[in-house]
């Protein structure tokens, strides 16, 4: 057989223009072997033999078998009632060869690019635990957005991760990016879901303020926002590994430095671009973060016998219906908005601290809803005091009297 090389030669011949007969006498080969090779175009690859094994015949139950999480030597056993005359090396070896094809299979991942402006990622990254000045310990997570089209780093460093921290961070990214993209993809975190079926309604109220729609991937399948993955692994790499930092000041200082000057303006390893400069292209299609209005998160309250919530330092009037319950109060474009559930039940301008707003026609419901109770109550003054009679006082005849005297 003919080595690869030489088939290249006499290929590499013809094209310049030679014979078959003066291809023969350059190379040595009869007329008749370069004429075949010429005839069978390019080289084929050998085929490797596949040499028989006694496990051959039981592949297919091996694979049937093999997700019950039974034991090789399980295994073996029934394929010995089944007439495998093999060792159990071999029955290891191929089960191996299973879970690491299904390992592969699972991490398998297409790419998912999207248009400028559609779609950003979001993560936490644990930095670590450290002591403060008065040695207490400071726990340190990095807040991650990326924006998937231009791959544009944000990243803040915090000491909590609650919600009111995690909407401030999105905030400060939406005006460090200049826009909000139209869908932001998490994880499974708490303050975003609080389990697979649900919402966070507070964190919902805030996507709905900004106008982005939040979405989270797959249980157990964070692969799907691999974007925000790469560029914590690259702030890790880049930025924190070996790092000296005075305080969360300067940590937040430099980041801020890093992203602009470091990660936003290198060259991305999957675009081939700046970061940058992509950023200048997918401003055009964010949501001006200049149109954002002030966000103060709702918080819950529960209504008073009068009738009143506290929120801020004022008082404010809601329906008397609502008493003793929790309702959602919520500062948006200069108004106190009062929720119970989806319906809005009060809306009241802010006053200041000590000061309370009562809506009229809550004050007169509340009156009426008084002197009704009043009116078909009756009012039955507590005794001032108990007398308790434990058993009849016994009665004699006068009879009985007289024969003691006589």
């Amino acid at each position: 057989m003919l080595a690869a090389l030489q088939h290249m030669d006499i290929h590499f011949l013809k094209r310049q223009g030679h014979s078959v007969r003066q291809i023969a006498r350059l190379t040595g080969h009869a007329r008749n072997t370069v004429r075949a090779i010429l005839k069978a175009g390019s080289l084929r690859a050998p085929q490797s033999r596949q040499r028989q094994t006694k496990l051959d015949p039981h592949h297919d139950y091996l694979r049937e078998r093999a997700g019950t999480g039974l034991s090789a030597v399980r295994l073996l056993a029934e394929l010995q009632a089944r007439g495998y005359q093999g060792g159990i090396h071999a029955v290891r070896r191929f089960l191996a060869g299973l879970e690491e094809r299904a390992t592969a299979a699972a991490r398998a991942t297409v790419r998912y690019e999207t248009g400028p402006g559609e779609q950003a990622q979001v993560d936490w990254k644990h930095v670590g635990t450290f002591a403060d000045a008065q040695g207490r310990p400071v726990t340190i997570s990095a807040f991650v957005m990326v924006l998937s089209f231009s791959r544009a780093i944000y990243v803040r460093f915090v000491t909590s991760m609650s919600l009111p921290v995690l909407i401030d961070c999105h905030l400060e990214a939406f005006a460090f990016f200049g826009g909000v993209p139209a869908a932001i993809l998490y994880d499974n975190m708490k303050q975003v879901r609080l389990d697979p079926q649900r919402w966070n309604p507070a964190f919902l109220d805030f996507a709905a303020h900004c106008g982005f729609t939040p979405k989270t991937h797959r249980p157990y399948r964070p692969r799907t926002k691999g974007k925000v993955e790469r560029a914590i692994h690259y702030l890790d790499q880049s930025f924190l590994l070996g790092s000296r930092f005075a305080d969360l000041d300067d940590l937040n200082a430099r980041g801020l430095h890093w992203c602009r000057h470091t990660a936003n303006a290198r060259i991305h390893a999957t675009t081939r671009r700046r970061p940058d400069e992509l950023l200048a292209v997918e401003l055009a299609h964010l949501a001006p973060a200049a149109r954002l209005r002030p966000y103060a998160p709702a918080v819950a309250r529960k209504v008073d016998a009068e009738a009143l919530i506290a929120y801020h330092g004022g008082r404010y009037s809601v329906p008397p219906e609502h008493v003793g319950q929790l309702v959602s109060v919520q500062s948006l474009g200069g108004r106190i908005t009062v929720k119970a559930g989806e319906l809005i039940v009060a809306e009241h301008t802010p006053v200041p601290k000590g000061h309370s707003q009562i809506n009229p026609g809550h004050l007169q419901a509340l009156w009426k809803q008084t002197v009704a109770r009043a009116t078909t109550e009756r009012y039955a003054p507590p005794p001032r005091c108990t007398v308790v009679f434990a058993q009849a006082v016994e009665q004699r005849p006068l009879s009985v009297y007289a024969e003691v005297a006589g």
